[in-house]
C-alpha cells in the first residue's frame, strides 16, 4: 500500500515539476509548484514525519505560494489573453483524475482493517528537537533566508511601482 501510493505521489511530484517548466504563465508555472510542494507533503507524511508535512503545507505551499504569486501578479501587469485550457488535459487529465480516485479509494478500502494497528515508535523526533536544530544550529541560514525573501519583494514593489517622473 505505501509503495503505491509512494508511486502516485512521486508521480504527481515529477508531472508538476515538469508542468512548471513547461508553462509559459507565470501564474501556471506557480500553480504546479503547489501541486510539487502538496506531494512533498504527502510523501513527508508517509515518512511518518507529520510536523514536517503540516510544515510543508502551511509554509511552503501556502504563505510562499500567495508570496510567489503575488510578486507575479505585481509584475506581470500586461494583459493576459484568455485560454479555454489545453485540450490534452482534458482528453488524458480527467480520466486519469478518475483512475487515481478509484486506485486511492481501493487501497483505502482495503486498508480499512488496519488503521487501527498504528502505533507510535520510540524514536519519533519532537518538535522541540526540531526547533532546537532549526533555531541552533542552522540559526544563519534561516535568517539568511528571510532576509532574501524580504529582498525579494521589496525588488518586486520597487520594479512593479510606475515612475512618475522623478
Amino acid at each position: 500500500m505505501h509503495l503505491i501510493l509512494f508511486v502516485i505521489f512521486a508521480v504527481f511530484a515529477l508531472a508538476g515539476a515538469a508542468n512548471l517548466l513547461l508553462q509559459t504563465h507565470p501564474i501556471n508555472s506557480a500553480l504546479s509548484l503547489i501541486v510539487v510542494m502538496s506531494s512533498l507533503a504527502v510523501l513527508y507524511l508517509m515518512l511518518g514525519a507529520e510536523f514536517l508535512a503540516v510544515a510543508q503545507v502551511i509554509v511552503y505551499a501556502g504563505a510562499i505560494m500567495v508570496l510567489f504569486t503575488f510578486v507575479v501578479m505585481l509584475l506581470n501587469v500586461g494583459r493576459e489573453e484568455k485560454t479555454h485550457g489545453s485540450r490534452a488535459a482534458k482528453v488524458v487529465g480527467f480520466p486519469a483524475v478518475a483512475v487515481l480516485l478509484a486506485i486511492v479509494a481501493s487501497i483505502l478500502l482495503k486498508a480499512e482493517k488496519h488503521f487501527g494497528a498504528v502505533s507510535l515508535s520510540d524514536g519519533i523526533t519532537t518538535t522541540a528537537d526540531l526547533s532546537r536544530v532549526l533555531f541552533r544550529d542552522l540559526l544563519l541560514p534561516f535568517e539568511l533566508t528571510s532576509v532574501l525573501i524580504l529582498i525579494a519583494i521589496l525588488g518586486a514593489v520597487a520594479l512593479a511601482r510606475k515612475d512618475n517622473g522623478a
